[in-house]
Order: C-alpha cells, then sequence, then structure tokens
C-alpha cells in the first residue's frame, strides 16, 4: 500500500507540473528600460532635407490579454503634407507585448508609400506556438517576435557586456514563416542629433523580411548607451540614398538618461 501511495503521489506531482508549465508558458526579463508613457519624438530625412516624422510611443496605461498585462506600442511615420505630392508616406505600426516576457500577442502593419499599400496582422498565441494572420495560420517557435517587439526586447539586453561583432539571436514572424534575427553589435560612438549629444552602442538588425519600411535595406541603430537605449538615431540604407530618423524629443522615460552627454535628466 505504501509502495501504491508513494506511486500516485509521483503521479500527481509529475502531472502538477506539466500542467503549470503548459499552462503557465511564461518567462520574466528584466526590463529597466521603458515602460508605461514613453514618447520619442523623430524628423526624418533625405541628405539634408527634412522628409516626415516618426514616433516610438508605449501607451500610458497597460491592456489586458487573457488577464495579464501588456503594453500597447505603437510606431507611426509619416511624410510632410508639403512633400505628399512627392512620394506620400503614412506606415502604422502596432505591437501588443507582454509586460513580464517581452514577447508580442497582436500585430499590426499598415505600409502606405505612394502607390503601394500593405496591411498584415497577426495573433501569436505562444502557448500553442501558432500565429493566426491574415496570411493563415502558421506554427511558430517559442516566444517569437514582431520586428517591433524584437527591437523593444532588444533594448532589455545588457549591451555593457557585448563587444564589437557579437550577435543577439532572436526569431521574427512576418507574413507566412519565422526568419532568423541576428543583431550586430558595430561598436560605440557619440553622436549630436536636435535632442542631444549621445554616447551611443550602434547596432545593425539583419533583417531578412517584415521591416520597418518597404524597401527593405540596410538598417543601423544608435542606442544610447545606458540603462534606457532608447533610439536615437536610425539609418536606412535605400536604392537612391539613405534614410535618417533622428530623435527630437523624449518623454517619460523610465529614468535618467545616463548616455546623454552634459545632461543625463529627462
Amino acid at each position: 500500500m505504501k509502495t501504491f501511495h508513494r506511486k500516485f503521489a509521483l503521479l500527481l506531482t509529475v502531472f502538477q507540473l506539466s500542467f503549470v508549465s503548459g499552462f503557465a508558458q511564461q518567462r520574466y526579463v528584466e526590463n529597466q528600460a521603458f515602460g508605461y508613457g514613453e514618447r520619442l519624438e523623430y524628423k526624418v530625412g533625405y541628405k539634408f532635407v527634412k522628409a516626415g516624422t516618426a514616433v516610438f510611443e508605449v501607451g500610458s496605461k497597460p491592456v489586458k490579454r487573457n488577464g495579464q498585462d501588456h503594453y500597447d506600442i505603437r510606431f507611426d511615420v509619416k511624410s510632410l503634407e508639403s512633400l505628399d505630392w512627392l512620394y506620400r508616406v503614412r506606415d502604422q505600426y502596432r505591437t501588443i507585448v507582454d509586460v513580464a516576457g517581452i514577447y508580442p500577442v497582436e500585430f499590426e502593419q499598415h505600409i502606405r508609400e505612394g502607390n503601394y499599400k500593405r496591411d498584415f496582422k497577426a495573433e501569436f498565441d505562444q502557448k500553442a506556438n501558432l500565429a493566426r494572420t491574415t496570411d493563415g495560420e502558421f506554427k511558430i517557435p517559442d516566444y517569437v517576435h514582431d520586428i517591433v517587439s524584437a527591437f523593444y526586447y532588444v533594448r532589455t539586453v545588457d549591451l555593457k557586456t557585448k563587444k564589437k561583432g557579437d550577435i543577439i539571436q532572436l526569431q521574427n514572424f512576418y507574413g507566412k514563416k519565422t526568419y532568423d534575427l541576428g543583431v550586430k553589435v558595430l561598436g560605440r560612438e557619440q553622436i549630436e542629433v536636435e535632442g542631444g549629444k549621445f554616447k551611443c552602442v550602434v547596432v545593425e538588425p539583419m533583417i531578412q523580411e517584415g521591416g520597418l519600411f518597404k524597401a527593405d535595406g540596410r538598417v543601423v541603430i544608435w542606442l544610447s548607451d545606458d540603462e534606457r537605449k532608447i533610439p536615437v538615431k536610425v539609418s536606412t540604407k535605400i536604392p537612391i540614398g539613405t534614410i535618417d530618423a533622428e530623435l527630437v524629443k523624449f518623454s517619460g522615460l523610465r529614468g535618467d538618461l545616463a548616455g546623454r552627454v552634459g545632461d543625463s535628466k529627462q
């Protein structure tokens, strides 16, 4: 009888552990980089001409999905109205990201660039490893990212320990499949933009598909070399040259910007 009870107790323990691991498929990511209400504003230019504006914004309050708190993160890019006759841009991205685990559960992309139009939506069932999208239903690996959530996840990584040539490996789902997404550390550099002078870590996302612009050229990002790791500058290579987005204003940061030279306050 004792043997039976021991075996029953062991079976019950295994069942409980299996249930917990299946039900609470949850990781925890330490995040001192960003929080509710963060807003980053950029001017977007081609060569020396201001062509538009861009905004990264985290909603001021959590949104609930499956009873859990999530960040509502949006990225909008638009051309100046005075230049719309030349090339009109109205791009919108939205990702809903789990606060504890920094992984997406929903993603939307609405691209309007000239005559080009693209709408894409995805719901990520991270427990069932499924992406339900406008293009169908597809298997996904654990904690897969969309291109915007991947960017915010990289901001939580301890880049102080990274050196030139190191690669942060992620996976990015877009369209109908999952792509490997490596983020390569290019080095460190001090740059000055309208929003201030910053010590930066320079990284390059090696994007294969689903980037932040229709023309998926090379993208280089300057992140403040501190705990916030805010994007100070984003440079995108396109066939006709380079489009740069440079930080103009910021608010709602999680803390001080130690990487800002001469003034670390918000």
